[in-house]
Parts: C-alpha cells; sequence; structure tokens
C-alpha cells in the first residue's frame, strides 16, 4: 500500500481538492536561525558583507519566498496572500528569522510561513558565506497556526 493518500486513477500523487473547503481566516507563524562564526556575525551587524545589508536583503527574500511557495513546493496550492511580516535579526551569534503569513482560503499558509524562513535564512547563508562557510541553518519550525478545519495549534514550549 502507499504511503500517499492523494493518488490519482494511475497511483501518482496529486494535490488535495479543497474546492468544497469554505474560505476562512488563516494564519501561520515560523521561526528559525543561522548560526555564524564570530567573525560573520560582527562582519553582519557592523555591515561589512561585500553583498550588503545581509538583514534587510533576508528580509525581502523571506517574503518574496512566501510569495512563491506553490512554484517551489510540488503540491502545494497557490494561495491569495494577504500579508507576510517577516522579522530578521542578529542576536545572540546568530541571525534568527520569524515570519506571520495571513490570507483567507481554503487551505493553509503553514507552508508559505515555513518557506519564507527557509529562504531568508538560504539567503543569510549565500551573502555571508565568504566569511564563514560552516553557518548552520537550524530550527526551521512551525510555531503556531489559525483557521481551518483544526483550528488553532501551537507548538509545545522549547
Amino acid at each position: 500500500m502507499s504511503r500517499f493518500t492523494h493518488l490519482d486513477a494511475d497511483g501518482n500523487p496529486h494535490m488535495v481538492d479543497v474546492g468544497d473547503k469554505p474560505i476562512t481566516a488563516r494564519e501561520a507563524v515560523a521561526e528559525g536561525r543561522v548560526l555564524v562564526s564570530p567573525e560573520a556575525y560582527a562582519a553582519i551587524v557592523e555591515g561589512r558583507v561585500r553583498k550588503g545589508d545581509v538583514l534587510a536583503v533576508a528580509r525581502l527574500a523571506g517574503i518574496q519566498g512566501a510569495k512563491r511557495t506553490a512554484d517551489l513546493v510540488p503540491l502545494c496550492h497557490p494561495l491569495p496572500i494577504d500579508a507576510v511580516e517577516v522579522s530578521v535579526e542578529a542576536r545572540d551569534g546568530a541571525v534568527h528569522v520569524r515570519a506571520r503569513v495571513r490570507a483567507a482560503w481554503r487551505t493553509g499558509v503553514e507552508m508559505e510561513a515555513l518557506t519564507a524562513v527557509s529562504v531568508a535564512c538560504l539567503t543569510v547563508y549565500d551573502m555571508v558565506k565568504s566569511v564563514d562557510r560552516g553557518m548552520r541553518i537550524e530550527g526551521v519550525r512551525l510555531l503556531e497556526k489559525r483557521g481551518g478545519r483544526s483550528g488553532h495549534w501551537r507548538a509545545p514550549a522549547g
């Protein structure tokens, strides 16, 4: 038996039909971080990265990533996103990213929030790799989601 629950007539996975689901307000929050060397952290904080303002560019990349999620994740529905907020902050020797995505639609925005965080973290890596190739992207996870049939969910603390 296949592990895919949504298969077409040929046994291939396909997008889930959400056409009959009601349109409801949806929101998701995700986070992640990039652990960097002290040298890379100083370069980011002091604005000495050759490619430019790491935090600002990563923030814009995260927003763009949320908007392009359906282009990147094969079975993800394209959504009419109402808002994307991405914060990118250098603190405690790392770059911390948090994204909040909102939409009124038939399916959730968890993938958009996670994609925003992932793309922002990858952008930090790309911009700072000349200083630190040993950076680590960690802790990318969904923190909270609201809306839809399953209602409100929050990640356990820690």
